[in-house]
């Protein structure tokens, strides 16, 4: 659609008509002419006709550069299709353990068995997807814990950064306290937000210079909510020279302290122990902070007046270039 954003500038157009009529014209010298009868016998020796076509064109130039400088004048604008954005003020970090233990294989992705991260990784990376309007942070943490992504509503960049860690990127320790005390950091200027970190985690803490019940209280006086995911199977068969045998890969989950930090900063704390149960936490953390639905409308718009403008430029330049050199006579 186009539009004017100085649409007055229209009654300039009859300017230079009332500026004709209104001044006086400029006197000529009279001077003595030669009268013949035959004026056609000297028309290709003096030119008089050419030069009054050429006259008449260059009228109509100037009357078409000066329509294009008024509509250059008038600031046209092309307004694209609205656009809605989502307007939201969540804040949401997502803290991912690389430590060792994440390599375990305990559980089932499309028929083939993985490790912890990549299923965290698949159930994650949807779940991002679906966070329209928010802004969401990456925390990746092992022995140290490192902001991968901070805040920002480009969630495809987040999505890339989770999808290309690795376990042991950051060590192969758990540093909880450290995970949850770097959050608060990010977050802390942000008090005109809902502000949320979702924890996931397969052990228990190990490293860092933060106890993770010590960093949960900070969050909670920072008003920082915290949501906390022990991942990892309850029992698993193994293959040995012995015989199968059952095992608990998440004998070393602790869940008792991620039970006390989701329950003290007013979150909650989940166990996800296959696949499925992953994705039914993301979806139930969807449902208990719900992408807002209220949205703004944007419309692109494109400024067009350098096009009429340049042509009027061009057209004052052939016109000047014209007087000079002799052509209009």
């Amino acid at each position: 659609m186009l539009e004017f954003e100085w649409p007055w500038m229209l009654a300039l157009l009859p300017l230079p008509l009332i500026i004709r009529y209104v001044l006086k014209p400029v006197e000529t010298v009279k001077e003595a002419a030669l009268r013949v009868p035959f004026l056609d016998d000297f028309e290709d020796q003096t030119g008089n006709f050419a030069a009054t076509r050429i006259k008449k064109w260059m009228i109509l130039l100037a009357t078409l550069a000066w329509i294009l400088l008024i509509g250059a004048s008038m600031r046209p604008l092309w307004l694209g299709d609205f656009i809605e954005i989502p307007v939201t003020g969540r804040d949401l970090i997502l803290a991912v353990d690389l430590s060792a233990s994440m390599q375990e294989e305990d559980f089932v992705l499309n028929g083939r068995r993985v490790d912890r991260l990549v299923a965290t990784k698949a159930v994650a990376g949807d779940f991002i997807d679906r966070r329209i309007g928010d802004r969401i942070g990456l925390i990746l943490f092992g022995e140290r814990a490192y902001l991968q992504a901070p805040l920002t509503m480009d969630r495809e960049t987040v999505k890339t950064l989770l999808y290309e860690s690795v376990i042991g990127l950051a060590g192969k320790a758990t540093a909880i306290g450290d995970a949850i005390g770097l959050a608060v950091k990010r977050l802390r200027k942000r008090e005109d937000s809902n502000r949320i970190l979702i924890l996931l985690t397969d052990g228990q803490n190990t490293a860092g210079e933060v106890d993770p019940v010590d960093a949960a209280e900070f969050a909670l006086r920072e008003g920082l909510k915290i949501y906390t995911i022990g991942v990892g199977a309850d029992e698993m068969l193994v293959q040995s020279f012995f015989g199968t045998r059952r095992v608990n890969p998440s004998a070393d989950l602790d869940e008792k302290t991620l039970k006390a930090i989701a329950t003290m900063t007013g979150g909650r704390y989940f166990r996800a122990r296959d696949i499925g149960e992953l994705n039914e936490i993301y979806n139930l953390l969807d449902q208990l902070e719900p992408v807002e639905r209220d949205t703004k409308r944007f419309r692109p718009r494109s400024s067009l007046f350098h096009w009429p403008l340049s042509i009027t430029i061009i057209i004052s330049a052939l016109l000047i270039y014209l007087n000079v050199s002799g052509r209009i006579t």
